[in-house]
């Protein structure tokens, strides 16, 4: 429970300082998009059943829509559905891929493409795939709106949004700022985590990574870093994965291929301007 105070006190502490004017808004911007992103860590595991026994606790402590444009309901089915990992990686079956198919690809305009290629680079990632998670968004829950689909969750998502958006006008932080200064950058740094973290391979036990030393950004993730790990055992709170690791890393590694990296300073010295692969998932090359 400790780790949902550890989120939620430095908002709220922003918040108050920027009402009472002891700080300007944009001040509080970086503790606040720090906070965001680690939200979204909390959520992951309160989707896969933390840090309480109690489902409606748990609901509880994910939280309001920080991200704004994730609604809860849809990750929880989505990211449940991205555990089957045989289809790992599938454009066609992995809601979390970033692969297309040929034919998607030959579909596409000169556009896409170049953001394509640009977005399987980590600092295309990070800069730019946020703005496209964001316009993905907005498409899916237009199109379940006018189709009927999901409306109580997304009223739900959209009256949340509303309580939001008076919070922050009401303290003093302008909605374009929280979005520009807050939403973007969080959503890149979650982006870090998920930039290598599944890799096509014939093997769905080789296509999850582990970066060893994930520093900061381990604790951001809440050690998602080792990510094969969750993948074999999801159902391991975040607290006890660097101690499972720890003990058994030598049979990690070999049942995962040996995906891996020291680290996310490493990752970004190979790939921050590099394209990983072809946008093209392989299957369908």
């Amino acid at each position: 429970m400790w780790i949902a105070l550890a989120v939620y006190l430095p908002i709220v502490g922003s918040l108050a300082a920027v009402w009472l004017q002891a700080a300007p808004w944009w001040a509080a911007a970086p503790v606040l998009a720090w906070c965001v992103a680690w939200q979204a860590s909390l959520q992951h595991e309160v989707i896969h059943g933390h840090p309480t026994p109690w489902r409606w606790m748990n609901r509880l402590i994910a939280g309001p829509p920080l991200l704004v444009f994730v609604p809860f309901d849809r990750y929880r089915d989505s990211h449940l559905a991205h555990h089957t990992d045989a289809r790992l990686t599938d454009p066609l079956d992995d809601s979390e891929s970033w692969y297309v198919t040929a034919e998607r690809w030959r579909r596409a305009g000169r556009v896409e493409r170049s953001l394509r290629w640009t977005m399987n680079t980590l600092a295309g990632r990070v800069v730019l795939g946020p703005l496209w998670l964001m316009a993905q968004a907005v498409v899916t829950d237009s199109r379940d709106l006018v189709a009927g689909r999901r409306l109580f969750p997304l009223a739900g998502h959209f009256m949340q949004l509303l309580a939001l958006a008076w919070i922050l006008s009401a303290v003093g932080v302008p909605l374009w700022g929280y979005l520009a200064l807050v939403v973007w950058p969080a959503t890149g740094m979650m982006l870090i985590r998920s930039f290598a973290e599944h890799r096509p391979d014939p093997s769905p036990a080789c296509r999850s990574v582990i970066v060893e030393n994930g520093g900061a950004l381990g604790w951001l993730f809440l050690s998602n870093n080792l990510h094969a790990l969750h993948h074999e055992r999801p159902g391991l709170p975040w607290y006890l994965l660097r101690r499972v690791y720890r003990d058994g890393a030598d049979g990690i590694l070999s049942r995962n291929g040996g995906y891996r990296f020291d680290s996310y300073v490493k990752l970004a010295a190979t790939y921050l301007f590099s394209p990983r692969d072809h946008p093209i998932h392989p299957l369908y090359r």
